[in-house]
């Protein structure tokens, strides 16, 4: 009895500090404005009070709204002006919601408080506000792949502690602006690292003044614009760089001797572009593993010695651009190299290509060239050697493999895990556990991989454990995921098809348990109140009225909170039993049993309700102390999770994360993946446990939390509305 006794009093300490939190008027009227134009917004949008009941994706401090998070919802309509009305919003995430259309209102310049504005993949329209620039906290900004007309405001120049640009995958015209006398310009932005500009159609030359030694940039994507004029020598001066894509435009000019100073940058494009003079060395250049200076027009070169000393080296895309003279043998000797295409040049003598790398070595495309020998040495037909237009094919003796086209596309799958494939129906498909489900499908795109070699399954085991990891750490429910069809576009981006297959469930329910806590990955998981499972589902439906909202303190239930307050301070003698509190304590749970830690629960109940904010506990403390009261009560505090109360802490604070899942292996897309989300609930009702957890923590703790979303790379294909289906509607 003593233990019902005490966890009663704890679930009525956290009904006390975390007081029902009823959203700002302003702000509810602006999220009423913002549900009245638009459709499908989620279920939980029905209730009264967005803060109070938790509306899905919303998020609120103090009954402000600080977090609108709605990636994914097939939302449509358009992004009002009244969104300006929530004057605390720090993060407005509406990505791949591909029937948002129309231009995005200035208003937006009225969010002071905005640190992440991420509208990836929606179909936003005319040019992007002038007043985004006058967001003063924004580190986040991701407008690619929608209809964004117009030229790149200068005033983006203002935005200081941006970290994110990505404005790819638009049809943004105009120049790259840079600072004058009396305007701003990107060059201001010596803190950003992320300039994603691709896939507009940006003309005029790359102003020399974007660069300089002070820039934090690690990742340059300018490709597929209309860029002219030459590269400027002071892009060698970012020594920051990891990533540099220039291809596809009509740049001109030798590339600048000092490009060899990016000693960091891993892949480098510079092809499909008019480029002179001679071929750039690249000697020091060590981390470089892609390498693309394709359909350039540079003088004729011989097969560079300084090819062999790039150690890190995967990929050497070398077509059409002048080179002649034999390929050294030493050349192959590259450890990590799997690709080499040099067609439509001019080299020749004989092809020998050893032994010492036969089992990184995937593709050696040299068609089109002038090669009149090869020396076959055993293992080499494990690589796929195309000598297709080489005088060599004319010879006899020649094995005829080497003198077609092979088919390069991988056909890999995710194979199944020791299991037999179900027979499924009703348009289910049998996941990699052999189990019928509808899943989530979509495309995996990836704009910078480090490797070619299509057919090293290991690539895809290591992203499918990845993946899984993710999974679990943030305990969606996932069983399973299958990658399959892995190609390169015509971007030369990777591409890989999808599915995500649910746990316990034929598939995925828009509208399930969603809530996923925002914890550092070092903490671990949801911080609980452990012990609170004591109480059944059936006994809190009752002491609760059925879950009734009048029965939160302050709110009816209990009566008025500050009356209690001062009735318990008042009543308060702890030289008495039970404190001389018998009489306000409900007779109805026993109180003829000793509550072992009753002094330091007071002792918190009454800091957690004193006047002055600053001498409340934070709840993290309060958590903490509580596991030490069911400590004292000898209630076993691992009841019902590992998680340590430690995690609360960093939860509800709202540390600032990167919005960005980061990966720094093979599968790095300018640092990460991309923003895109795909919202996992499961179908199953709420647990006992979840209900607690969404009653007694709800307040402060939802500040903390936050719907978790699956995070892939960006979609250049209009047509691709990753994500965006809901399996099984």
């Amino acid at each position: 009895m003593g233990s019902r006794i005490l966890v009663f009093l704890v679930v009525a300490l956290i009904q006390v500090c975390t007081t029902p939190a009823v959203t700002n008027n302003d702000d509810f009227t602006a999220l009423k404005a913002l549900k009245d134009v638009w459709e499908n917004v989620p279920p939980t949008w029905v209730e009264a009070d967005p803060c109070g009941s938790r509306w899905d994706g919303i998020l609120c401090t103090d009954s402000r709204v600080t977090s609108i998070t709605l990636a994914s919802m097939r939302l449509k309509g358009t992004l009002s002006g009244d969104i300006s009305n929530l004057s605390e919003l720090q993060i407005l995430d509406l990505s791949y919601n591909t029937e948002l259309s129309g231009p995005l209102s200035p208003a937006i310049g009225d969010l002071k408080q905005l640190t992440s504005l991420i509208l990836v993949g929606c179909r936003f329209s005319g040019p992007i506000p002038d007043s985004i620039g006058s967001l003063p906290r924004l580190t986040y900004l991701s407008l690619n792949s929608n209809g964004f007309t117009g030229s790149i405001p200068p005033s983006l120049g203002n935005l200081d502690k941006l970290y994110w640009l990505d404005l790819a995958d638009n049809r943004l015209t105009g120049t790259i602006p840079v600072s004058t006398e009396t305007t701003p310009g990107l060059d201001l932005l010596v803190h950003t690292k992320h300039f994603h500009f691709g896939f507009n159609q940006l003309s005029g030359p790359i102003p020399p003044k974007l660069f300089s030694s002070g820039m934090a940039l690690i990742h340059v994507l300018l490709e597929s614009n209309k860029l002219t004029g030459s590269i400027p020598s002071t892009l060698g001066l970012v020594k920051s760089l990891e990533v540099v894509r220039l291809d596809n435009n009509s740049l001109t000019g030798p590339v600048p001797t000092n490009i060899n100073n990016l000693t960091s940058v891993s892949e480098m494009f510079l092809s499909n572009n008019g480029l002179t003079g001679p071929l750039p060395n690249l000697t020091g250049m060590d981390h470089l593993t892609y390498l693309d200076m394709s359909n350039n027009t540079f003088g004729a070169t011989d097969f560079p010695p300084w090819f062999s000393t790039l150690q890190s080296l995967t990929t050497l895309v070398m077509e059409t651009t002048q080179l002649q003279g034999q390929i050294p043998s030493d050349f192959f000797s590259l450890s990590n190299l799997q690709t080499v295409d040099a067609r439509n040049n001019r080299l020749n003598g004989t092809l020998d290509i050893g032994t010492s790398s036969i089992n990184q070595l995937s593709l050696i495309d040299l068609r089109q060239n002038q090669i009149s020998g090869f020396t076959n040495r055993p293992g080499v037909e494990k690589v796929g050697v195309i000598l297709v237009g080489n005088p060599v094919c004319q010879e006899s003796g020649v094995t005829e493999r080497y003198c077609s086209v092979p088919q390069t596309e991988s056909s890999y799958s995710t194979p199944l895990n020791n299991c037999v494939a179900s027979l499924c129906f009703a348009n289910q498909i049998s996941s990699p556990n052999c189990k019928c489900a509808l899943p989530y499908t979509g495309l995996l795109k990836f704009r910078a991989p480090s490797f070619s070699n299509l057919g090293n399954n290991t690539y895809y085991t290591v992203l499918e454990k990845s993946l899984m990891d993710s999974f679990k750490l943030h305990q969606l429910p996932v069983d399973s995921v299958n990658l399959s069809h892995p190609r390169k576009d015509s971007s030369t981006y990777l591409v890989l098809n999808l599915q995500v297959f649910p746990f316990g469930h034929d598939r995925f329910n828009r509208t399930g348990v969603s809530t996923q806590w925002e914890s550092n990955k070092s903490i671990g998981g949801v911080p609980q109140l452990k012990g609170a499972r004591n109480f059944s589902f059936e006994e809190l439906r009752k002491y609760s009225n059925n879950f009734s909202e009048t029965n939160d303190i302050g709110s009816g239930g209990y009566g008025n909170g500050k009356y209690v307050v001062r009735e318990v301070k008042t009543a308060l003698d702890r030289a008495k039993y039970l404190y001389n509190l018998g009489e306000l304590l409900d007779s109805s749970i026993g109180l003829d049993t000793t509550l072992k830690g009753l002094d330091k629960f007071v002792d918190v109940a009454l800091k957690c309700v004193e006047e002055n904010g600053s001498d409340r506990p934070t709840m993290g403390e309060v958590v903490k102390e509580i596991e030490n009261i069911l400590h004292l009560a000898g209630l076993n505090p691992n009841a019902d999770s590992a998680s340590t109360s430690a995690s609360y802490d960093d939860a509800s604070k709202g540390n600032a994360k990167h919005p960005y899942i980061f990966s720094k292996d093979a599968f790095d897309y300018s640092g990460g993946f991309p923003a895109s989300k795909l919202f996992l609930r499961p179908g199953a009702v709420k647990s006992k446990r979840e209900w607690i957890l969404a009653r007694v923590g709800r307040g402060e703790w939802s500040e903390g939390t936050r719907v978790f979303a699956i995070r892939r790379t960006d979609s250049f294909g209009r047509n691709s509305d990753i994500f965006t289906g809901q399996a099984g509607d």
